[in-house]
């Protein structure tokens, strides 16, 4: 009896410190990426440094010339207004396009004449940059807000498509027949097999979405627009400016990299039950 209370003890504190080691483990592992990536961004900025001390700063101004010009910016409250516009610009007409986007991939996706309709619009207009039509969107909408909103639509609408018709296609034909087996209707089948399992998909694409996104607005804020990221680029070539062009690509991919992270814990907190994975 004794020597069963011993063996179930040690068993217990065997598993003990081995719970222990692997919470250890996790905590290290979780610093190791910080630490890597801090490391890399560092050693990138003393390279940008060296090279900057070889040529003019009109060329390439330093890392110490760009963080005073940012400070400028702020303080002149030019940055703040120009995050602002673009970052606006950016949520709602991707937003947009995800509310149409998506609706209409897995109608595509599930209901074969629906994909007969739209594929050839689908498979015209996705190969047609959204710069293409930036002077018609002005024409059409105004220099104002709608004109920029709309192709950030434009943008984000067929990536979302089509990633989700793909989600669609891919849910395997043994899951649809058990549901139907089981008395499942049509709706019943799409609400409770096919869009959970397309999540997955549907979270691609808003991702895909998003960093095309920044790419349409850069074009759209150059050629009609007087605030926002693209337009503080295009305008620093007037003044020659050649550090706020710097600050204005530094700012859109550190606005990118954080609306890619708030995606991505949105995502974990909601949708990690579907399978999605970021």
């Amino acid at each position: 009896m004794k020597a069963s209370v011993a063996r179930t003890d040690i068993s217990r504190g065997a598993g003990s410190g081995a719970g222990k080691k692997v919470r250890q483990d996790v905590k290290e592992n979780h610093w190791v990426p910080i630490v890597v990536g801090g490391c890399a961004v560092l050693l990138g900025v003393l390279v940008w440094h060296l090279l900057s001390q070889t040529t003019s700063p009109l060329f390439l101004p330093s890392p110490l010339q760009t963080w005073n010009a940012a400070i400028e910016l702020w303080d002149d409250g030019v940055m703040w207004a120009s995050i602002a516009a673009s970052s606006a610009r950016i949520l709602v007409g991707w937003s947009l396009g995800l509310l149409l986007g998506i609706p209409l991939g897995i109608l595509m996706g599930h209901f074969r004449i629906v994909r007969l309709a739209f594929d050839p619009y689908i498979e015209f207009f996705r190969f047609i940059p959204p710069i293409a039509f930036v002077t018609l969107a002005v024409i059409w909408l105004g220099p104002g807000e709608m004109s920029k909103v709309a192709l950030i639509f434009y943008t984000t609408v067929f990536i979302v498509t089509l990633n989700t018709l793909a989600g669609v296609l891919a849910v395997n034909p043994l899951r649809l027949r058990a549901a139907e087996a089981l008395g499942a209707g049509s709706a019943q089948v799409l609400r409770t097999v096919v869009v959970p399992s397309t999540v997955p998909y549907m979270v691609t694409g808003a991702r895909l979405a998003m960093g095309n996104s920044f790419l349409t607005i850069v074009s759209a804020e150059i050629v009609a627009a007087q605030v926002g990221l693209g337009a503080l680029i295009w305008t620093s070539r007037n003044y020659g400016r050649t550090d706020w062009v710097f600050v204005g690509i530094i700012v859109l991919g550190i606005l990118g990299f954080v609306f890619d992270k708030v995606l991505r814990v949105i995502v974990k907190k909601l949708l990690k039950r579907y399978g999605a994975v970021v």
